[in-house]
């Protein structure tokens, strides 16, 4: 720190090993989410990942600063470890070619995020902190690099967020999980991001049903020990911010991870935390009477993230709400009457198999995917194939236009069926197309295409073609060289004015000569 110029004034660090965790997502009334700085942990000899743009595209959507922890450099080809050493010194004792093969892998790291719109760079090189993300290079097995990217993380609290983290009174915090400990039956483990929590606290709990209940005791992990894997636990009567707790309340059941929490010691204010935690709740779940998709997700948080992303998208939302997919969300989203939209999109929940056996019956597609970004490219996907086919559908529905001549000497049978030789001059012959003359006298419907005995079903431009038709007589109703155009009903013609990027240009052609479109 010394060598830094780093002086230490922060009071500590909470972790939060969040591997794309709910509570990670959940946003807090005053702006930004349960984190106030991250850490993107990048193994340094693979790059980018799919979980790794997840969670940099969750810590681009709540702005969250963040550093990249290049990690695994002891299994740098080459690389000599020095436990516990700052990677500087570290990366000093390595031989000439180890140093290069670990700058490569940087810059790999360096251009992947460059790609994703960060600017970046090594935490020793990095001239701006406010512009470049700081990469830090590290190893969990030997530790290396660690003081570095605790100097970093220091640096960047202090000089960003000084000001920002001024404590209140009131404790308020994010629900990590919800699960039984023994001795204690169903506990909650909280980051408390604000104020304090003492035992015998009024907790208000936001969902569905908010929850009121009294704190009956607050259990730490030993320091440097984990919350959510500790076992043994120590008994305190009061717990400041910023800390993880594990919380053990009556009445705890039906609470979900990711919930608001405000913490009162007085039963007056009961009523406004009730209505704060509610607000924050009811500004992310919602229902509409609107035509748009249905979404269900395992917490707030990620329910949060995906409004955000299905918002980018254009994407309208019928209903967001936490929880397993039901029979009443299939039945839901069959009201809708946009088929793209009769819809509903499972973030990391069970579908409930009453509820995927009506979702067949009625019609309605559910996606169901544990990564939010892989979930709507999939919904996306399938809307893009099922435009695609509605459009192909909506095509072979109608007639094209067309203008062919009959080819002298390619009569094959004169009368029922009438076979003959033709050219296509422009457009597209299908099977079922009426035919007429140019004075507008109607020859016959095309029965059948054929090409050296092969049934067809178009032919285009430049095409010949011998085609089949039960009216017309040739020599009486049809004549060599004779040109025929489709005829087109208003229906044809709307559908080819509304689709006519998907026309070819002699069909275009064609159009604009009898001033169609």
């Amino acid at each position: 720190m010394k060598k830094f110029n780093v002086e230490l004034k922060i009071p500590g660090l909470l972790f939060v090993d969040t591997p794309g965790h709910a509570a990670f997502m959940s946003l807090r009334k005053r702006g930004g989410s349960v984190a106030d700085l991250a850490i993107l942990v990048v193994d340094v000899n693979e790059g980018f990942k799919e979980q790794t743009d997840e969670s940099l595209e969750i810590l681009k959507t709540f702005k969250v600063p963040f550093v990249v922890a290049a990690t695994k450099i002891d299994r740098v080809a080459g690389w000599y470890p020095y436990e516990n050493s700052t990677f500087m010194k570290s990366l000093s004792l390595q031989r000439e070619e180890v140093k290069e093969e670990l700058e490569k892998k940087i810059y790999v790291l360096v251009g992947q995020l460059a790609e994703r719109g960060f600017e970046s760079e090594r935490f020793d090189r990095v001239r701006d902190f406010r512009k470049q993300v700081a990469i830090v290079p590290v190893s969990g097995v030997t530790g290396e690099g660690i003081p570095e990217l605790l100097m970093v993380l220091s640096g960047l609290a202090q000089q960003f967020l000084i000001g920002k983290l001024e404590l209140s009174e009131t404790g308020k915090g994010s629900i990590l999980e919800v699960k039984e400990t023994k001795g204690f039956g169903t506990t909650i483990d909280v980051i408390l991001y604000d104020g304090k929590i003492r035992r015998g606290d009024l907790l208000i709990i936001g969902g569905k049903k908010p929850i009121v209940t009294r704190v009956k005791a607050l259990l730490q992990p030993p320091p440097l020990r984990e919350l959510r894997v500790e076992k043994k636990f120590e008994v305190v009567n009061e717990v400041r911010a910023s800390a993880g707790v594990k919380v053990a309340a009556p009445n705890l059941e039906g609470v979900k991870a990711g919930s608001p929490i405000i913490v009162v010691s007085d039963e007056k204010k009961v009523g406004e935390a009730l209505k704060l935690v509610q607000q924050e709740v009811e500004e992310i779940e919602f229902e509409k009477s609107i035509e748009g998709v249905i979404i269900k997700a395992d917490t707030l948080g990620s329910l949060e993230a995906m409004i955000k992303l299905l918002g980018e998208e254009n994407i309208p939302i019928r209903k967001a709400e936490v929880g397993s997919v039901s029979k009443q969300d299939v039945i839901e989203a069959q009201a809708v009457k946009d088929k793209l939209k009769r819809v509903v999109l499972a973030f990391n929940v069970k579908v409930l198999p009453e509820a995927q056996e009506l979702s067949k019956n009625l019609r309605v597609r559910i996606f169901s995917n544990d990564v939010i970004y892989r979930l709507v490219e999939e919904y996306r996907e399938w809307c893009r194939s099922e435009r695609e086919k509605e459009i192909r559908e909506k095509l072979e529905s109608v007639s094209r236009p067309v203008e062919l001549r009959i080819l002298k000497g390619c009569v094959f049978r004169v009368s029922k069926p009438c076979i003959v030789g033709v050219e296509i001059i422009a457009g597209v012959l299908k099977p079922g197309v009426l035919l007429k003359k140019k004075d507008g006298r109607v020859v016959g419907r095309v029965k059948e295409i054929q090409s050296e005995g092969k049934r067809l079903e178009e032919a285009r431009a430049g095409d010949k073609v011998a085609i089949s038709m039960d009216e017309p007589v040739f020599g009486r109703h049809i004549k060599e060289d004779e040109i025929l155009l489709s005829e087109l009903t208003p229906r044809d013609v709307a559908v080819l004015k509304e689709l006519q990027e998907r026309l070819t240009e002699s069909e275009k052609e064609l159009l604009r000569e009898w001033k169609v479109i």
